[in-house]
C-alpha cells in the first residue's frame, strides 16, 4: 500500500516546541531515549500531550490487569495495522506485563486466544472498532459473562482513543520501530485482492 508520508521530521530535545520539551525530557528520563513515535508526535504538542495523558489514564483507571491492558492495546493496533505499536506493545506485553507467549502470538495474529476471558475482551475490542463504537447487546453479553463490567467498556473506549492517536501518527510518519522493539517486529498482513 502506498500511503502518504509526512515530510515533517522527528523533533529532538533541541528542536521541539517548548510545550513538548518537558514531555520529551520526561520520556528520555524514563526510557533513556526518546521513542521515535514521541519525536514525531511533538510536531503538534497537543497530540503528544493528549497521547501521554490518555495512555497514563488508561493504565491507571481502566481496571484491567496488565495482560488485559495489553490485549486491548494489541488488538486495536493489529486491527489498525500499526506495525510500530504492535511491536512496542508486544515487547511491553512480554517483558513487563508477562503475557504468556501463546496468548501474545494469538493476539498478534488475530487467532483465537487460548484464554476465554481474554478472548472475550479481544472480541469485544474488535467489535467496538468494526462497529465504530456502536456495539450490540450480542457484542457486550460475552464480555459481561466473562466477568468484565460496563466500566471496562469505557476502558476500551479510552484505549481506542489513545491508540487512534498513536496508530494514525505512525501511519502518516511511517515511524521506524525503535531498536528495543525490533525483536517483536510485526508486519500487517496483505489484503486479499
Amino acid at each position: 500500500m502506498n500511503t502518504y508520508l509526512m515530510k515533517l521530521g522527528a523533533h529532538s530535545l533541541d528542536s521541539a516546541p517548548e510545550e513538548a520539551k518537558l514531555l520529551l525530557q520526561a520520556a528520555q528520563k524514563q526510557y533513556g531515549t526518546i521513542p521515535n513515535m514521541y519525536g514525531r508526535m511533538a510536531q503538534l504538542p497537543g497530540v503528544l500531550s493528549t497521547y501521554l495523558h490518555g495512555y497514563e489514564a488508561y493504565r491507571k483507571q481502566s481496571m484491567f490487569t496488565p495482560p488485559e491492558l495489553e490485549v486491548v492495546l494489541l488488538t486495536i493496533s493489529r486491527e489498525n495495522g500499526c506495525e510500530y505499536c504492535v511491536a512496542a506493545h508486544s515487547m511491553v506485553a512480554k517483558m513487563m506485563s508477562h503475557v504468556p507467549q501463546d496468548i501474545l502470538e494469538a493476539v498478534r495474529s488475530g487467532s483465537p486466544i487460548p484464554d476465554a476471558r481474554l478472548q472475550a475482551l479481544a472480541a469485544f475490542t474488535k467489535a467496538m472498532l468494526d462497529k465504530r463504537g456502536n456495539p450490540t447487546p450480542d457484542d457486550v453479553e460475552p464480555l459481561l459473562k466473562a466477568g468484565f463490567s460496563e466500566h471496562h467498556i469505557l476502558g476500551v473506549i479510552l484505549a481506542i482513543a489513545v491508540k487512534t492517536l498513536s496508530n494514525y501518527t505512525n501511519h502518516v510518519f511511517h515511524t521506524p520501530v525503535d531498536a528495543a522493539f525490533r525483536p517483536f517486529d510485526w508486519k500487517k498482513p496483505a489484503k486479499a485482492a
